[in-house]
């Protein structure tokens, strides 16, 4: 990896910490609003495929971060590799995606199950610097046959 194609370490956990908001305010509304909890995770589910598809950097929240957080900040000690970050935002869609469709079908409570996964992983990666997604994209390497 260039130094170039590296991403700040510190934005996808700026992402995951506004990610964590909105799927707790969904959860938080999803008994008695469950069409503004479909909205609300929609909506993520269409930053996690602007992730997935352009990379976390491209995202609504990763511009806010490049463009007004980072230039506050000191200068990351080292970049990470963005494909791990890409991944985990294919896995956080797939959550999005079904919980949004459990919320605006009225199967609120699969709505609130992939909800929940994805603000225990939006909380892990935002507080602690733990991201799933990225650790299975790591692991999906680990396990891949060698080339022979």
């Amino acid at each position: 990896m260039s130094q170039q194609s590296g991403i700040d370490p510190r934005g996808p956990r700026f992402t995951a910490a506004v990610t964590f908001v909105i799927f707790a305010v969904a959860l938080l509304l999803s008994d008695a609003q469950p069409a503004v909890a479909a909205v609300l995770t929609g909506i993520q589910a269409v930053f996690f495929a602007i992730g997935a598809g352009l990379g976390v950097q491209k995202t609504p929240t990763g511009l806010v971060f490049r463009s007004l957080v980072r230039p506050r900040l000191t200068p990351p000690a080292e970049l990470e590799d963005p494909a791990p970050p890409r991944f985990a935002q294919a896995v956080g869609l797939v959550f999005a995606v079904v919980a949004t469709l459990g919320f605006a079908t009225g199967a609120v409570l699969l709505g609130q199950v992939f909800a929940g996964f994805a603000i225990v992983a939006a909380f892990l990666n935002a507080a602690f610097a733990f991201c799933l997604g990225c650790e299975m994209y790591l692991l999906g390497l680990r396990l891949r046959p060698a080339r022979g």
